[in-house]
C-alpha cells in the first residue's frame, strides 16, 4: 500500500516493520539491522518515508525515498 511511511519499532526481543495507520505489523525481525534492510527496500520502492526508532522509542534515523517537496538547492 503505497503512500503509507513506514516504521521501525521496538517489539519485545525484536523489531517490527510496520505502516502508518495499520492495526498489525507487517513483519518481526530479531535484529533492527534486518528489520531495517526489509523496511528500506520497501520505503525505496513504494517511495515514502523510513523512520527508525530506538529502544527508547524516539526517532533515530528517517530517510525519505519518495518526493520531497522540501528539498533545498545546494
Amino acid at each position: 500500500m503505497a503512500g503509507r511511511n513506514i516504521h521501525v519499532t521496538p517489539h519485545g526481543n525484536g523489531w517490527n516493520v510496520s505502516r502508518e495507520g495499520e492495526p498489525v505489523a507487517s513483519s518481526h525481525h530479531d535484529t533492527q539491522e534486518e528489520a531495517i534492510e526489509v523496511a528500506t527496500d520497501a520505503a525505496r520502492r513504494d517511495r515514502v518515508e523510513l523512520l527508525v526508532h530506538g529502544r527508547d522509542g524516539q526517532i533515530r534515523m528517517r530517510n525519505s525515498f519518495g518526493h520531497d517537496p522540501a528539498a533545498s538547492k545546494g
